[in-house]
């Protein structure tokens, strides 16, 4: 999305390990487990896994219950957008009303909140997603979803592209780029400056709680329309708003585009960009779609 951060494009890795933090308390059955992760790049990210709100029958169909699923039902871990961290309130209500549904895991990528590194914008933040999908599948659900918003949206893409050897059940993307250095809106242009300059970066750093590297991407990775091809056959879902600020219609045309048949396309009305602009009314739709699609 930028000319700014490093990084190189992530290939197939080494495994992230889970190194529990002391705040991780007991085994699945606990109410939350907090923790920090390390990535197979050796940075670390700070991870939050939320139990469903959801029991499920022998067919698998939710109904609510304050008790939670075992461990073998799904789980959505959400990749959140530029500046934002796990304990957003908007991120935070992406998780209560995905939790509906299944499992939630939320991290703040490399450079966001008390995870470590500087953010790369979405290059290597695909290996900060491996981790956290390593370890919801460590806490033993089978089936992983993966949500991403704005920037995050275009790291679930590339990761479901890049790292297919961990079995993605399903993956959404909301008001994500197609395209790397786009510059055609305020809001993107603003986004370059604050990426690509060094006052910049410093009102990133503490305006926003983000750290922004300071290096080129080097190469520039595998953008977001070029991975889409390569998730096939796993389901995707690609949401974006009719009034978003950051990215025009025509990016979410074009990773549909790129999908084809194992791709859907949802144009939200009314909608504007990523987490803030996703209504409850949304994001349960997006729990029925992913419960549905992922089996």
């Amino acid at each position: 999305m930028s000319s700014g951060p490093a990084g190189h494009v992530a290939r197939s890795t080494p495994r992230s390990t889970v190194r529990p933090h002391s705040e991780t308390a007991g085994l699945i059955g606990s109410a939350r487990l907090r923790t920090y992760l390390h990535t197979s790049d050796g940075v670390r990210i700070e991870a939050v896994y939320d139990p469903a709100a959801v029991v499920y029958d022998s067919a698998r169909s939710p109904s609510p219950d304050a008790s939670r699923p075992s461990a073998d039902h799904p789980v959505f871990v959400i990749a959140h957008g530029f500046t934002g961290d796990v304990d957003r309130p908007h991120v935070r209500r992406v998780a209560r009303a995905l939790a509906r549904h299944g499992a939630v895991v939320t991290f703040s990528f490399r450079g966001h909140g008390a995870s470590g590194g500087h953010s790369t914008v979405g290059d290597r933040e695909v290996l900060d997603l491996a981790a956290a999908v390593d370890w919801a599948r460590a806490l033993g659900h089978a089936r992983v979803i993966t949500v991403g918003f704005s920037m995050g949206g275009s790291v679930v893409l590339r990761h479901a592209a890049l790292h297919r050897e961990q079995e993605i059940a399903a993956v959404v993307s909301v008001s994500a780029p197609a395209r790397w250095y786009y510059r055609g809106t305020a809001p993107m242009r603003r986004l370059h400056w604050l990426v690509t300059r060094p006052a910049g970066r410093l009102v990133g750093r503490y305006g926003f709680r983000t750290r922004i590297h300071h290096r080129d991407w080097d190469p520039v990775p595998l953008s977001p329309v070029e991975a889409v091809p390569r998730i096939a056959p796993t389901p995707l879902l690609v949401v974006h708003g009719d009034r978003d600020g950051y990215f025009p219609l025509d990016h979410p045309h074009m990773l549909a585009a790129a999908a084809g048949e194992h791709g859907e396309l949802w144009l939200e009305p009314d909608m504007g960009h990523a987490e803030n602009a996703a209504d409850d009314a949304l994001l349960d739709r997006i729990g029925h779609w992913a419960l549905g699609t992922a089996g």
